[in-house]
C-alpha cells in the first residue's frame, strides 16, 4: 500500500488541476460573452426593411470605423449577408 500512496497523491493532484483548468475556462467563456450585436442578424435588427439597408454611411466617420468596413468587406456585401461590422453603432 505504500508504493501506491505516491501514485494516489500524483493522481489527486492530477484530478484538482484538470478540474482548476476547466474552471477557469467555464469563467472565461462567462467573462467574454459574444457582443449583444452578434446576437442579431442585420435582417432582423432591421426587419422594417424588407429590401435591405445600405451600409453606406454619408457622414463624417472615424478611420477605425472605415477600417472595420474594409476588413469586413463591406464594400462587396450583398444584402441579407452583410456583416454587422459595416454599420456604425
Amino acid at each position: 500500500m505504500s508504493r501506491l500512496r505516491p501514485v494516489f497523491a500524483w493522481a489527486s493532484l492530477a484530478g484538482l488541476v484538470a478540474a482548476g483548468a476547466a474552471q477557469s475556462a467555464a469563467v472565461l467563456r462567462e467573462a467574454n460573452p459574444a457582443r449583444p450585436d452578434d446576437a442579431k442578424t442585420v435582417e432582423q435588427m432591421f426587419a422594417d426593411a424588407p429590401d435591405g439597408v445600405d451600409p453606406v454611411v454619408t457622414g463624417p466617420v472615424r478611420a477605425a470605423f472605415k477600417q472595420r468596413q474594409k476588413d469586413a468587406s463591406c464594400d462587396t456585401a450583398v444584402w441579407p449577408n452583410i456583416p454587422r461590422a459595416c454599420y456604425p453603432d
